[in-house]
């Protein structure tokens, strides 16, 4: 019996079609999809966070197709930013744009989440931190200081993230994914807590309260959102708790061998929503965040 397309043509069609599949959706496994999705819930919070602050917009106009029609992001806008911290949350904000680029190029992904990142918003977190409000209330925009106090309360719990997803991750390609995210992901976190750590003893105004009681406080309220025990730790820190117990500077955060934090989907909801809960969305996600993970606890509120 004749054939009317040759073994070849075959193999050259079946070649055709693999090259046109999507880059890398083929070679991530089942189990890896949703650890890799789940993470985009806090890179849409950065990118938006970080392109308003630096240029005054966001997704909308600097990468509208990222969106997947998700809503605009509630508050957000220009801030008050001397020359340096400006050019560096510039850099974070088109890094944040890569890491959304990088994980959709892997799994599908889905629309950006309902953001508030209203300055109320951040001042509700900061007056939970310290447990009375503060008048007046927290600026994030106003200042450099106050923009780098708001900013510590981001990159660090998505980098926490990415170190608890590492190990449950099969596939080749998913692991140095995450890998490529965490390692950047660590440099925006050090880098804000660098800026902060040469003002660690200065008065925020008009609050007078020092740059490093803000991230102990901000801290300690991770962790008790989080409800796994201690995994945030602010500039400084008893010297007991210092790197080799020896020092109370704390530039990097670090378990008792200087090794990163890890943290599930589940205690990064909690901390987001501000709600300590994973079923109640609130804070910086008013609707919640989107994802497997996020919609499974959503529907069992």
């Amino acid at each position: 019996m004749a054939y009317p397309f040759s073994f070849g043509a075959i193999v050259f069609t079946a070649s055709l079609l693999f090259c046109l599949l999507p880059s890398a959706y083929s070679f991530v496994p089942k189990s890896d999809v949703n650890l890799l999705e789940f993470p985009l819930n806090l890179e849409y919070l950065e990118a938006e966070f970080f392109l308003y602050g630096a240029l005054g917009h966001g997704l909308d106009v600097v990468a509208p197709n990222l969106t997947m029609g998700g809503p605009s992001p509630i508050g957000a806008k220009k801030a008050n930013l001397d020359p340096l911290t400006n050019d560096v949350i510039l850099q974070f904000a088109y890094q944040e744009v890569g890491h959304l680029k990088a994980i959709k190029k892997t799994v599908k992904g889905f629309p950006r989440p309902q953001l508030d990142l209203s300055a109320s918003s951040f001042a509700k977190v900061i007056d939970v931190a310290f447990g009375k409000p503060l008048k007046p209330p927290f600026d994030p925009y106003a200042n450099s200081i106050n923009y780098l106090i708001a900013s510590y309360m981001i990159p660090y719990v998505g980098l926490t993230g990415y170190v608890g997803a590492n190990p449950k991750l099969k596939g080749a390609t998913s692991k140095r994914l995450v890998a490529g995210l965490l390692g950047v992901e660590s440099g925006q976190d050090a880098v804000i807590r660098a800026l902060l750590y040469q003002h660690a003893k200065k008065k925020v105004s008009p609050y007078n309260i020092m740059v490093a009681e803000f991230t102990d406080r901000i801290s300690i309220l991770r962790d008790k959102l989080g409800r796994a025990g201690t995994k945030d730790e602010g500039l400084i820190v008893p010297v007991t708790s210092g790197a080799e117990g020896k020092i109370s500077g704390n530039v990097l955060a670090g378990d008792e061998n200087s090794v990163a934090y890890d943290r599930t989907p589940e205690e990064i909801l909690r901390i987001v929503y501000g709600s300590g809960n994973e079923s109640i969305p609130g804070g910086f996600y008013p609707k919640g965040g989107d994802g497997h993970f996020a919609r499974s606890y959503l529907h069992s509120a």
